[in-house]
């Protein structure tokens, strides 16, 4: 699933009541979302400096995340969303 992709509501529902595969689907959507937000600047000894992902950081905005989705609001199922 690309970034560009939307979650279908019964994913999205699936995800708000714990199912598993929904929560790994959302993680999957939004891993290139969290690892830019898990990137740190790192300076070299050569003086350069390299970008790489924080792994505690991003573990941390995964447990936020994964925290987060039983607390999102559904309401009716919109007739336009999109299946998947």
């Amino acid at each position: 699933m690309s970034e560009d992709e939307m979650l279908g509501y019964e994913t999205i529902r699936a995800a708000v009541t714990g199912e598993e595969w929904a929560l790994e689907k959302v993680l999957e959507r939004f891993r290139g979302e969290i690892d830019r937000n898990a990137t740190i600047r790192v300076r070299q000894p050569d003086g350069s400096v390299r970008e790489e992902i924080d792994e505690d950081l991003r573990q941390s905005i995964v447990l936020a995340l994964l925290q987060a989705i039983p607390h999102f609001p559904l309401g009716e199922e919109p007739e336009e969303y999109p299946e998947e």
